[in-house]
């Protein structure tokens, strides 16, 4: 088995002489490509602003289902020209319960329709940050055709 690598550095300066005044800005940087200004959630002095742990936890994994899907579809005949997720991740004071994917996909032929909804599990079952967290990942897709 193979050993993929991924370095991320998190950046963050300030004075943490006060709980409540201290900022919970930082960036959140790797080599060649654009910072991403990141901050705790709102609820916990976060700035609103700027992504925050929760949001990109559940945008990686919309986000690897979508790549695993578009991958799948592309060696499976189904031509999708359209997709856009709602994702919502719903988590209590400790943890997260549950991430739910909606994506709504536009694909060019009925006939498509069947197997572009039974794609779905098979993205689910290979995307990475799916098989790593301790929370059920459900989808709820929604297919039209163009």
């Amino acid at each position: 088995m193979s050993e993929h690598r991924y370095e991320v550095e998190v950046v963050w300066s300030g004075e943490t002489k006060d709980y409540r005044s201290y900022s919970r800005n930082h960036e959140l940087l790797t080599t060649g490509r654009p910072p991403i200004s990141a901050t705790s959630d709102p609820k916990f002095r976060g700035d609103a602003t700027r992504w925050n742990p929760e949001q990109l936890l559940v945008a990686a994994l919309s986000d690897c289902h979508m790549l695993w899907y578009l991958h799948l579809c592309a060696t499976s005949g189904v031509v999708v020209t359209s997709y856009r997720d709602t994702a919502v991740g719903v988590m209590d004071d400790e943890r997260f319960r549950a991430v739910t994917l909606r994506p709504h996909i536009t694909v060019t032929d009925p006939a498509m329709v069947d197997t572009a909804h039974a794609l779905h599990k098979d993205a689910h079952s290979k995307c990475f940050i799916a098989n790593s967290v301790n929370f059920p990942v459900g989808h709820e897709p929604t297919i039209v055709v163009e």
